[in-house]
């Protein structure tokens, strides 16, 4: 047996599903219609047939059954069903549209740590964070920060929030957004995290100088600042540098990984001594020449947590790409670095390793961090990713890893065994790694810093100690308990009953919902238990269909509202039939009692009359569709021009052409209506032809009497569509008059034009005249010229285009108030062949007209001989560098190219001179005021091209060279560079060519000494300059060479060489307040 299909409540009906009245009666026996229509009355026996009311009550149909008042079947889905809006969702899906249970996001235990939400590409920063938490030390210490310290130092303050709720919240995860934005991070772009640690603590080491408290304002330096020395000696006298004494303070240690297997061998290279010789060697202070020597780095003291970077990103010159080294690198669990200092400690200095951030992921500048943190107190591991926060027992990459058979996706654990010939030996790992001369050591292919902290000298895993370790062995305990001040935990309370409270209305409200959508289902399906009338002495009750679905589709019903199955009588006519239900007396006062609404439509509600006009129609539709026929060949006729001799009338020559057209039906419809409409004028007479869709035919009376019986039927009252206009009907005299305005007024524009092309007509084409020297011209605006152009040609439908401005309005626009000059530049002169002509523009500048132009123009367009601008064309000599008039005004043309006057025009410069002069101080100042505006633009694109070998193409060097507008919008496709091995740079204005230098480095792999820098043919030298210094505009493409003189080095040197100013600082944090020269204090 197939399934009853559910029905989608958003199905967009069939066109053959509108049916009007007259469609619907068609259905039934021809016979049974004749007989009402001759009786003019409706026996019970009738309705009973054409209301279907015999028709049986059926169950298990697909859909509904649209002409079967007793079916409701499709109503409601079946047992098992669903739908997937409104009443018959699934649950889950209606639990889900209340929003997230806040009640999922409790801890699953107080000692259970807390994660943080991932804004997009936040995991490095939220991996760092959750280890400086996980350090009691750190918490204790940023906890003891004063209240009003904390209002002065936004970043203090969010950041002690943020642990506060990390500390006693009851959430599972608390939002870091606050801390994120406080620290003006772009929470789109991913950043390197040992990068966000090093800025981060600086950032804090600044703002904790204004706390009072001695334990906070020191809390970084004393748990993560070491110091170390440089120290370079000289081979021959033994003697250490002069510099070989200054100590440096470091915050972690960053070691090489390529070629190196483990810690233990990354620390060796990282102190291991190199030898300076050949061209690299020493001058030494006390021999007086350069000799060989060795230098090294020495740590002098080490702090109380012990950070590691490894560097498990190279550059690839070759490629001039970045890969990350993804070889396995092992790592102790404990690690003793008493022989590491200078002068050995009396302490023991044994450290332990408390977390291990990983880098998930193959590739430098994407991926994902998670951070792998032990619990000083109880020894645990907890692996944190984001929002996620699980246990790994005690092992720092889980549990699983410890099986020999199934090894961890990104760690091993190595039991080595110093003793026994390195064979594998399983350990409990809650006693001391040390044990029986084994050393736990774990290995990891991802792991990207390492952090351990200093143990106190009672060897326990559960104690460790919060001090700083010098060379000399001192030790200086801080205290261990931590609790909230006042202050955070007064907020934590708050936050807690508030969420507690979000909990208790979620759970409310889910149990209220839950219980009225069962309660309403169930009132659904016993109301449709019912609603079947069973038998036909029964009474019974019509309900709109539309109604019904949406009642028992919707969660919360409207009310009844049959008025959709009334017709203009109250009743229920037959049309009606596939739009309702025949429902029994049960359920109506059920739905009537609960609902209201209406109106009340019983079994003596149908619609006598109207089922007798329906008959009539469908009667008499054979009639119509014989005349219309039969008529049709007329109308044909009558479109041809052959009109019988009789009296005729006129209609719309389009809409008998429409009436042609359109498909036959059985009644008259809508688009019988108004065969007249579009030729009567809005004073009721006959509009003459002239006028727009007023085109008229001859028709028979015949033919016109039908049209009007028709129209008549479909609209009664409409007197404006069906006038009668016979062949004698007078035209309207006032249409003509207004129609005979219009034209002459055209007629006159048309001349207008036809005169002004005729008057200025090498002007309107557009085309350059021949100058001569020491004739009178005048200055026209190009732009004016241009838009009084489109206007004479204009023609048609855009005959009635923007007329131009009068002259006397632009004219006095040219002029600047302050010194009376022009405000504009004429075209510059070109001189070709011995022929003057000036450079065409349809928007700059002015243009030069002849005398007689501007005459004609004064007189058309209203210009003034005092407001003009005049221009004499003069030569200036290039050897003399002045002015030199002509002996004589000549015309330059083709019959005197190789006279002697016109070879010495070649050697001299053809200019304008203009009454009034231009002012180049006002357009100076504008122009630099454009260009400040262009040249001061923020993150926009430039291309930067590598070309390989000395010189480029000239197709480089011609793009380079052309400066591209920046108000100019240019698609993505055109912006799209065509040059082989080219980057696309995001720079601004205030961009030095050190970093956009730097940026080229990153993306090509070229030194910064190396890089040849150019703009078309020109050579960008220096440093300092920015990009709006050497007119560099968005859009631009410069190129650059390699000059291979100096040696390749990395680009982590330049970033890490102390005489590189703070302002340099690397592009990832730059515009944060972790590169700000200022603190974070609130004035």
């Amino acid at each position: 047996m197939s399934r009853p299909a559910t029905r989608n409540k958003n199905k967009r009906n069939r066109p053959e599903d509108e049916v009007d009245e007259r469609t619907e009666i068609l259905r039934y026996p021809f016979y049974l219609l004749l007989r009402i229509h001759s009786a003019k009355q409706v026996s019970n026996d009738d309705l009973g047939r054409l209301y279907n009311i015999r028709r049986t009550t059926c169950s298990g149909c697909r859909v509904n059954t649209k002409d079967n008042p007793n079916c409701f079947c499709g109503l409601i889905p079946p047992p098992n069903g669903s739908r997937k809006t409104g009443l018959w969702q699934k649950m889950s899906d209606i639990i889900s549209s209340f929003g997230p249970d806040p009640a999922n996001d409790i801890r699953a235990a107080d000692d259970a740590p807390a994660g943080l939400t991932n804004l997009g590409a936040t995991c490095y920063a939220n991996s760092i964070l959750q280890f400086l938490y996980m350090n009691r030390a750190f918490r204790e210490g940023l906890f003891s920060v004063e209240p009003e310290v904390l209002k002065q130092q936004p970043v203090l303050d969010q950041l002690a929030r943020l642990f506060a709720q990390l500390y006693g919240s009851k959430m599972a995860v608390i939002d870091s957004a606050p801390l994120i934005k406080a620290l003006e991070l772009d929470n789109g772009v991913q950043q390197d995290s040992h990068e966000f640690l090093t800025l981060l603590l600086s950032l804090l080491e600044q703002c904790l100088r204004h706390s009072a408290v001695p334990e906070a304002r020191t809390i970084v330096q004393d748990l993560f600042r070491g110091s170390m020395s440089h120290v370079t000696r000289c081979s021959k006298c033994k003697q250490t540098s002069e510099a070989s004494s200054n100590v440096e303070d470091f915050y972690e240690l960053e070691l090489n990984v390529k070629g190196l297997k483990s810690l233990d061998e990354s620390l060796s290279n990282y102190l291991c001594e190199e030898k300076l010789e050949g061209d690299n060697q020493y001058h030494c202070e006390s021999c007086g020449t350069r000799v060989d020597a060795t230098r090294s780095i020495k740590l002098r003291t080490l702090p109380p947590v012990l950070n590691f970077q490894l560097k498990r990103c190279v550059f690839l010159q070759k490629t001039t790409t970045k890969k990350k080294i993804t070889s396995a690198f092992s790592f102790p669990k404990e690690l003793d670095m008493g022989q590491r200092l200078t002068e050995a400690s009396e302490l023991d200095l044994i450290y332990g390793l408390s977390a291990v951030l990983v880098h998930k992921g193959t590739a430098v500048n994407s991926g994902h961090y998670v951070a792998h943190i032990k619990n000083e107190s109880s020894g645990q591991w907890w692996e944190f990713d984001d929002e996620i926060v699980s246990s790994l027992g005690s092992h720092p990459f889980g549990e699983a890893s410890l099986n020999p058979i199934s090894k961890a996706d990104t760690s091993i654990v190595e039991l080595k065994n110093s003793i026994s010939d390195k064979t594998n030996v399983n350990v409990d790992l809650a006693q001391p790694s040390c044990l029986n001369g084994h050393v736990e050591t774990y290995t990891s292919s991802d792991a990207y810093m390492l952090m351990y902290t200093l143990k106190s000298r009672k060897d326990n895993h559960n104690g460790l100690l919060e001090s700083s370790v010098n060379s000399d062995g001192g030790l200086v305990t801080a205290n261990s308990g931590v609790s909230l001040p006042s202050h955070l935990a007064e907020e934590i309370r708050t936050l807690n009953v508030l969420y507690i409270d979000a909990c208790e209305r979620y759970r409310s409200k889910k149990e209220q919902e839950i219980n009225f959508i069962t309660e309403r289902r169930q009132e659904v399906r016993s109301i449709l238990s019912e609603a079947p009338v069973l038998s036909l002495e029964e009474p019974y009750y019509w309900i709109s269909m539309d109604w019904l679905r949406q009642w028992a589709d919707n969660v919360i019903p409207s009310a009844i509202d049959n008025t959709s199955i009334q017709c203009l009588h109250g009743k229920v006519p037959v049309s009606k039939i596939p739009s309702m239900k025949r429902i029994s007396a049960n359920a109506w006062v059920l739905l009537y009692s609960k609902y209201s609404g209406g109106p009340c439509l019983d079994r003596d509600s149908s619609c006598n009359d109207c089922l007798i006009d329906s008959a009539r129609a469908t009667v008499t539709a054979d009639s119509y569709r014989d005349r219309r026929a039969v008529l049709k060949e007329l109308a044909e006729a009558a479109l041809a021009g052959k009109c019988p001799d009789d009296k005729l009338y006129y209609v719309s020559k389009n809409w008998l052409h429409q009436w042609l057209r359109r498909k036959a039906s059985d009644n008259p419809t809508e688009a019988d209506t108004g065969p007249t409409t579009s030729i009567r004028c809005p004073h009721g007479l006959l509009l003459p032809q002239q006028a727009m869709g007023a085109k008229r035919v001859l028709v028979p009376e015949s033919l016109w009497d039908f049209l009007r019986e028709n129209s008549n039927l479909v609209k009664p009252d409409d007197d404006i569509g069906c006038s009668t206009f016979s062949s004698d009907a007078e035209i309207c005299s006032e249409c003509c008059m207004e129609l005979t305005i219009v034209a002459s007024s055209e007629d006159t524009l048309r001349e207008f034009k036809l005169k002004q092309r005729q008057n200025h007509e090498k002007l309107a084409l557009g085309k350059s005249v021949p100058l001569s020297p020491n004739f009178k011209y005048y200055l026209l605006p190009s732009s004016w010229l241009s838009n009084w152009r489109i206007y004479i040609s204009a023609s048609g439908k855009n005959a009635n285009s923007i007329k131009p401005e009068t002259l006397d309005e632009v004219m006095s626009s040219l002029i600047c108030e302050k010194h009376s000059r022009l405000l504009q530049r004429p075209l510059d002169l070109l001189c070709k062949r011995g022929v003057i002509t000036q450079r065409v523009s349809a928007t700059d500048g002015l243009t030069i007209i002849s005398e007689n132009d501007w005459k004609n123009f004064c007189e058309e367009w209203g210009g003034r001989e005092d407001t003009s601008i005049q221009a004499e064309v003069e030569f200036k000599n290039l050897a003399e560098n002045h002015v030199v008039g002509s002996c004589q005004a000549m015309s330059i043309t083709e019959e005197n190219l190789n006279t002697d006057e016109n070879n010495e025009l070649e050697s001299r410069e053809p200019v304008i001179k203009t009454s009034p002069e231009v002012c180049e101080t006002c357009i100076g100042e504008r122009e630099s005021c454009e260009l400040m505006r262009k040249l001061n633009y923020c993150n926009e694109d430039i291309c930067v091209c590598f070309v390989r070998g000395k010189e480029a193409p000239k197709s480089i060097i011609e793009a380079s060279g052309n400066n591209i507008e920046a108000d100019r919008r240019t698609s993505k496709r055109s912006r799209k560079t065509p040059f082989g091995n080219s980057k696309i740079l995001n720079v601004s204005g205030s961009t030095t060519i050190y970093q956009l230098k730097m940026m080229i480095w990153e993306s090509f792999g070229v030194v910064k000494e190396n890089q040849i820098l150019h703009k078309g043919s020109k050579v960008i030298e220096g440093e300092l300059e920015t990009l709006s210094d050497i007119n560099v505009f968005p859009g631009d493409l410069l190129w650059i060479t390699d000059s291979e003189i100096h040696d390749f080095r990395d680009i982590a040197d330049e970033l890490s060489d102390p005489k590189v100013e703070v302002q340099l600082t690397e592009e990832g944090f730059r515009g944060t307040l972790l590169t700000s020269n200022s603190t974070s204090q609130t004035v």
